[in-house]
């Protein structure tokens, strides 16, 4: 269905590095950049523009925006989003969303990876070892940095700063024009090594899923769609709120198969029941 096709990928902040090997190998596309793309449209990390859409909607923008631009009936992009883990409090997270579109076969395909491996973080400060220790804590100059005047002020804003010259030089002007700064991870993927590696990992499961066929119509991108929750414990056979089975659906025949058991585990611990551990 894919092989010999152009594959667009909508993206300004170089992502095409690791999305374009994996998916030319996996499903034989020839990958390319629109030159005259620009999703911060749609969002900037650092908020002059407001995302106004949820991740999913802002990818299928993303993907919209670059197939009028080129004509081309194939696309994929990706949106992160970063902030506390949903559910290990205080741990921050990196949250990305893919987003594979085909027109001509009506077909659409999306994987999300949430990883803690991130380097999200900012803070206001006023000392050279403030900023010494936030850059060390952040891998600079690996990793890039942006500054500005405050936290909600866009009036005066660096961004993509990855080395200690231009990082001092920006940080000594805004304390002597304003007294302090406030200073932030760039977490655009060409100035952020870490968060590429989470879109890799995104990528590889986007293939793995794209090569997963409908069992009934072949159709690609068969997977899970839904869990449900009922893992008996292992003393009392309470149901417990764990992963009873994964549910994985077809969106062109709508064909539904249930997977009991999904990683082997028959029953569990009793620390997670309600009845045993309340």
């Amino acid at each position: 269905m894919f092989n010999g096709r152009n594959l667009l990928i909508a993206t300004k902040h170089e992502k095409e590095k690791v999305i374009a090997p994996i998916l030319e190998q996996e499903l034989g596309v020839k990958c390319f950049v629109p030159s005259n793309l620009d999703t911060d449209e749609l969002g900037t990390f650092t908020n002059e523009v407001q995302r106004k859409d949820d991740p999913i909607t802002t990818a299928r923008n993303k993907c919209f925006m670059a197939m009028e631009l080129t004509n081309c009936d194939l696309a994929i992009a990706s949106e992160g989003s970063f902030g506390p883990h949903p559910t290990i409090y205080f741990v921050p997270a990196d949250d990305e969303f893919l987003l594979f579109l085909d027109k001509k076969n009506n077909l659409e395909i999306i994987v999300r990876e949430l990883s803690t491996e991130t380097n999200f973080n900012g803070s206001n400060i006023k000392t050279s070892k403030e900023l010494n220790d936030f850059a060390s804590n952040t891998n600079f100059p690996s990793h890039g940095l942006i500054l500005r005047k405050a936290k909600d002020d866009f009036s005066e804003i660096v961004k993509g700063i990855t080395n200690a010259e231009q990082l001092y030089n920006k940080f000594n002007y805004f304390i002597s024009s304003y007294g302090t700064a406030f200073i932030e991870t760039d977490m655009r993927a060409m100035y952020n090594p870490t968060r590429m590696k989470v879109i890799e990992k995104a990528t590889k499961k986007l293939a793995t899923k794209i090569n997963t066929l409908c069992p009934e119509c072949k159709t690609p991108g068969f997977g899970i769609t839904d869990t449900t929750q009922g893992l008996p414990c292992e003393i009392c056979n309470f149901p417990t709120h764990s992963t009873l089975s994964y549910i994985y659906s077809c969106q062109k025949c709508s064909y539904i198969k249930e997977e009991k058991y999904p990683k082997g585990k028959l029953t569990e611990d009793p620390m997670y029941c309600d009845f045993c551990n309340p």
